[in-house]
């Protein structure tokens, strides 16, 4: 169960016990009542002590565990926190919580005994895709009057990555040039077009060895070669704010939507061992894709700089575009590259109410509300 923070610092009791003190102070010395005055330096002792006591540094050994660390939105994935006393003289007991996303979970440390340890385990929230930060533990020290509360944290911050639900897609696109072996090559350094060259290791054939570019190194250098006709697959993502403009509780669904849509496509490309390459509006994608669409957000992008720099650059034959309802307009930017790409394709998601969209320059339009309604009308697509 979640709960928040707690505040730190003098508690109400206290601040009342410190004025009442002051004033008890005051009036025995104003008015001649050595009593009161004593009874207000007794109430200042008490909260003097009671900093004493819980300014006591508790010495704790934090160990997390996520099982597991990467799921898909709405699996389970749970959390195994594992907190020893690594006291030797005194036992802890406190009050603790660990951070979990925006809440915080109960950690029980009564009693506990130097060199013993307590395990707690708990659910990590995956209702939302993102990074969940779980983590520091926060350790509440108070003194038996309750006057005083400290709060200390152990530990570092772990992430459990909730990625966007993935659809099976049965339909793959197969691009318009074939491989001269069936669809795909599967031969690592292909057959027809020279790529790049690289040291060579044990195990590469001799043929492949670039004698020239050896003897200026100074050890053996080899062809790596690329088989031009593998289809390839390139998916870009729009990550602009003002292609998603419906955001609810800090959630635009339409961008959720096509994170999904993105997602489905990478997993099924991989699955057939065709080469794709995902790519955002607003910046260069670094990474594991997967673990990319996590972290995706909303931000402000130049779509007509991406799409430049996808014409020059050509990075495959077919280039499927992911939008939402704000992205209406700019589809007809999009078509334009049906020149450079053999097969264009346009996800708009989310837009419900919107009217359908022609698909016109041999532009193919998928309108989905979600993600898995366009994972249906994916593999109804007949253009491939």
């Amino acid at each position: 169960m979640l709960r928040r923070w707690r505040r730190t610092g003098v508690t109400g009791r206290g601040a009342g016990l410190v004025v009442a003190g002051a004033g008890l102070i005051a009036v025995g010395f104003r008015y001649g009542y050595p009593d009161l005055a004593l009874l207000g330096a007794a109430a200042v002792v008490a909260l003097v002590c009671a900093v004493g006591f819980a300014l006591w540094r508790p010495r704790l050994g934090v160990e997390r565990v996520a099982d597991p660390d990467r799921v898909a939105r709405g699996e389970p994935a749970r959390m195994t926190l594992t907190v020893r006393n690594t006291s030797r003289m005194r036992a802890a007991n406190l009050v603790a919580s660990d951070r979990c996303g925006g809440g915080a979970v109960p950690v029980p440390l009564l009693r506990l005994r130097p060199g013993r340890d307590t395990t707690v385990d708990y659910a990590v929230p995956t209702s939302r895709r993102g990074v969940v930060p779980v983590g520091p533990l926060r350790v509440t020290r108070g003194d038996p009057l309750a006057l005083v509360t400290l709060s200390r944290t152990y530990g570092g911050i772990a992430h459990v990555w909730v990625h966007p639900r993935i659809h099976l897609l049965r339909a793959v696109p197969a691009g318009m040039a074939r491989s001269l072996d069936g669809r795909i090559d599967k031969v690592p350094q292909g057959t027809i077009t020279f790529d790049t060259l690289r040291e060579y290791v044990i195990g590469d054939e001799m043929r492949r060895v670039h004698w020239r570019s050896s003897a200026k190194v100074g050890e053996l250098m080899v062809r790596e070669q690329l088989d031009t006709s593998e289809p390839a697959i390139v998916v870009l993502l729009d990550d602009r704010a003002v292609a998603h403009p419906e955001v609810r509780d800090g959630v635009a669904e339409s961008f959720e939507a096509a994170c999904e849509a993105a997602a489905s496509i990478v997993a099924a490309a991989v699955r057939e061992d065709l080469p794709v390459s995902l790519h955002l509006v607003s910046e260069v994608a670094t990474g594991a894709y997967l673990d990319v669409l996590t972290e995706a957000t909303l931000r402000a992008g130049d779509l007509a700089a991406t799409l430049r720099r996808m014409r020059s650059r050509r990075l495959g034959d077919t280039l499927i575009f992911l939008t939402g309802p704000g992205g209406r307009g700019d589809l007809g930017a999009v078509s334009g590259l049906r020149g450079p790409y053999a097969v264009v394709l346009a996800g708009l998601l989310g837009d419900r109410d919107g009217a359908p969209v022609s698909a016109g320059d041999g532009l193919i339009v998928i309108d989905a509300a979600d993600g898995a309604e366009f994972a249906a009308a994916w593999d109804g697509v007949r253009g491939w």
